[in-house]
């Protein structure tokens, strides 16, 4: 297994409060990521709950469990892990934080992910990833925030 990383960072033209309100709970990618059909946390657990599970089906058809391993409305942090996908990923653990831009009260955002894959993947998935999932999750950001 390869171990692979990804890094990926934006500047959006809202503030910090109101980025950190849509991407917090947990529960909210079909809000604003656009590969997202739907999602529910396991077991009635709330969304906001270190170690809560999200269950949530892409439009393509494919599924995915991720658990919330840390949330901090302090820095505006949190951390992920995938517990199944259709990727061959495994050992996934992603990170978004946010950070305030002073100038014109804009948010840096960065997505950031490690994991072990198969090394005849790597290329193909780190470009997935960051490409598609988490810039096409900044570029969905910008929209939903500009209106």
């Amino acid at each position: 297994m390869a171990k692979a990383s990804v890094f990926v960072s934006s500047v959006l033209d809202a503030s910090i409060d109101d980025v950190w309100a849509k991407i917090r709970d947990f529960n909210a990618l079909p809000d604003w990521h656009p590969a997202v059909a739907n999602s529910h946390i396991e077991g009635d657990q709330p969304s906001d709950k270190v170690g809560c599970i999200r269950n949530f089906n892409l439009k393509d058809g494919g599924n995915i469990r991720e658990q919330l391993l840390t949330l901090s409305d302090a820095t505006f942090t949190c951390t992920y892990s995938i517990l199944e996908s259709p990727m061959a990923v495994e050992n996934y653990v992603a990170t978004l934080r946010l950070t305030p831009v002073t100038d014109g009260n804009r948010t840096y955002i960065q997505w950031t992910a490690e994991f072990a894959c198969p090394p005849d993947e790597e290329e193909e998935l780190v470009d997935f990833i960051g490409n598609g999932v988490f810039q096409g999750g900044f570029d969905s950001l910008k929209d939903i925030l500009a209106k």
